[in-house]
């Protein structure tokens, strides 16, 4: 637990003494979050649990009778503590990414904030008043897409992959090793050079600049950045092979997959929904289902657990992997 000693330090000295004596798993520890005049709450192994001043983890239903149970709740003044650590005492050193609602730490753990939006010219110019806390923990699970690797090559060429998974199923996990194995080269292709564009610094998870998880030696990542921008920009400056992004869904990535595929490079990207039907409902999604842009649609599932490939499926639908209403 030396890691997750290291980590609990950015917490209010309150706050870290129940995280400390809690029965956490830290490599199953997904959030941890923090709102004033509410409840400590995580989230582990996927499910959602309060904690007590003693550390005792209390699993949520959404029916708890809690008036026997002596739950610690959140003040400001441990919110404030939390946020100065993090910041290290200059908050203000982190205006431009406060304004996108979140920030990264050492370790590419991301924190999202919420509170008083203050607008200036239409746009987001600040947030005051913080109130609210979630600490998303970077877990890199190097080798979880051995399974998929082999669909997503062929004849030594990557395919055009999209991963469609529903919120908190690991698709921006699975994205970071699929990532990892076509930069480095594995036995289905040679190393290629890989272009990310991470805008919510979830894939690489850079802090000050330098990515925290590993995407290979031959990847090259652009950090907060917009994804319609910053494909462009990658395609202009650093002649990728492939380009990989995450969460894709608004016009300006699909006119940017466009120039992409244009190029000549290949493309890796997620979205979220439950099916390839799913994605065929999201109007500026649906062409590109129709044209068969994509060669390959995986599919996840976090049923059976976190990261599960309910199916793979080849550009026309038909089924690769998996069977039907089996969780693989």
């Amino acid at each position: 637990m030396k890691c997750a000693d290291g980590f609990f330090k950015i917490f209010s000295l309150p706050v870290r003494r129940i995280l400390q004596k809690a029965d956490l798993n830290f490599a199953e520890l997904q959030e941890i979050r923090m709102r004033i005049n509410s409840p400590l709450m995580i989230r582990q192994r996927g499910k959602e649990y309060k904690l007590t001043e003693e550390g005792k983890l209390l699993r949520c239903n959404g029916n708890e009778q809690y008036e026997k149970e002596n739950i610690h709740y959140v003040d400001r003044c441990e919110l404030m503590e939390t946020m100065e650590y993090i910041a290290g005492y200059s908050l203000y050193a982190y205006e431009d990414e406060l304004r996108q609602g979140f920030l990264t730490i050492q370790g590419g753990h991301r924190v999202g904030v919420a509170g008083k939006i203050l607008m200036e010219e239409g746009k987001v110019r600040s947030i005051r008043y913080i109130s609210f806390l979630n600490i998303r923990l970077a877990h890199q699970v190097e080798g979880c897409a051995d399974k998929v690797m082999p669909f997503i090559v062929e004849n030594g060429e990557v395919c055009h992959t999209l991963i469609i998974s529903p919120p908190c199923c690991g698709k921006t996990t699975l994205l970071r090793d699929v990532i990892r194995q076509i930069s480095n080269g594995n036995a289905w292709c040679e190393g290629k050079n890989v272009g990310v564009v991470d805008e919510r610094s979830e894939i690489g998870g850079a802090y000050q600049g330098v990515p925290q998880n590993d995407l290979g030696i031959r990847t090259d990542l652009l950090d907060c950045c917009p994804k319609a921008e910053g494909m462009m920009m990658l395609i202009r400056s650093m002649s990728p092979e492939v380009v990989a992004v995450d969460e894709i869904g608004d016009y300006g990535d699909i006119k940017a997959i466009e120039s992409v595929l244009n190029c000549g490079c290949r493309l890796i990207a997620t979205v979220h929904g439950s099916s390839v039907e799913d994605i065929e409902k999201k109007p500026l999604l649906q062409k590109m289902v129709k044209e068969h842009v994509f060669d390959r649609y995986i599919i996840l599932n976090g049923k059976k657990k976190i990261g599960s490939v309910w199916g793979i499926f080849d550009g026309r639908g038909t089924r690769l992997y998996g069977e039907e209403g089996v969780v693989c």
